[in-house]
C-alpha cells in the first residue's frame, strides 16, 4: 500500500473509530503533533492521549490531498460528537508514511475554532 493509500485507510478507520485499525497504521515511534499542543511520541501515548478525549462518532472529510513520495497532505473538515457536543474543525494534515505505517501525523488547526463548540 502506497503513502496516500495508508493515509485514506487511516482516514477510513477513524470514520468507523475502528481504534485497532487506527492504532495498527501507526508506527510504534510514531511521533503526533496536533500544532497547538505539544508533540506526543510513541504509539501507545498516542493511544494514552487520545484516549483522554473520547468521541461517539467521527467523520472526516478529505476535500483535498496531495501526496509526494512518503509524505500525504490533506485538507479536512474533522467532525466529532462526544456525548451532546458537535465539535467541527477545519485541518491541514500532514502525513509522513514509513513501511506501510504512519511514521508522523502533524495536524494544523486552530484551537479556538474548537473551544466554543464543547460544553
Amino acid at each position: 500500500m502506497g503513502a496516500e493509500e495508508t493515509v485514506l485507510a487511516f482516514v477510513a478507520a477513524w470514520n468507523a473509530l475502528d481504534w485497532s485499525r487506527i492504532y495498527a497504521l501507526l508506527a510504534d515511534d510514531i511521533v503526533y503533533h496536533n500544532m497547538p499542543l505539544k508533540p506526543v511520541l510513541g504509539r501507545d501515548a498516542v493511544r494514552a492521549h487520545l484516549d483522554a478525549w473520547p468521541v461517539d462518532a467521527c467523520e472526516w472529510e478529505v476535500r483535498n490531498i496531495a501526496s509526494s513520495g512518503s509524505v500525504v497532505l490533506t485538507e479536512r473538515i474533522d467532525r466529532f460528537a462526544r456525548g451532546e457536543d458537535r465539535i467541527v474543525v477545519p485541518v491541514m494534515g500532514a502525513f509522513e508514511v514509513a513501511d506501510g505505517r504512519i511514521a508522523a501525523w502533524r495536524d494544523y488547526f486552530d484551537m479556538g475554532a474548537i473551544k466554543p463548540q464543547a460544553r
